[in-house]
């Protein structure tokens, strides 16, 4: 297995990572592309100490950006994960 802090990168700090929070106790990550669910659902509780129910996996393709000059480019793909948490459980993200 992988160490866990190269797992889980960063979290995620949106409006919409907010609503999810709130509404339904799931937390969004920036992890490893290469990382399983498994994985994912292990760093997690190590790191923050909380019991997880699920994790959803989404892969994002890096965006096309242009240079000066007619070449192409992309900045680098990633994988976010939707850490759903235990009833009861949340993460204090101050």
């Amino acid at each position: 297995m992988k160490d866990i802090f190269q797992v889980v990168k960063t979290i995620q700090l949106s409006e919409k990572a907010t609503l999810l929070g709130e509404l339904n106790n799931e937390y969004v990550f920036k992890v490893d592309r290469s990382a399983n669910k498994l994985e994912i659902k292990e760093a997690v509780e190590k790191i923050f100490g909380k019991k997880v129910e699920s994790v959803r996996t989404c892969n994002y393709r890096g965006k096309k950006k242009r240079e000066r000059r007619a070449d192409f480019g992309r900045t680098a793909s990633w994988k976010k994960a939707f850490v759903k948490l235990k009833e009861g459980e949340s993460i204090d993200l101050v």
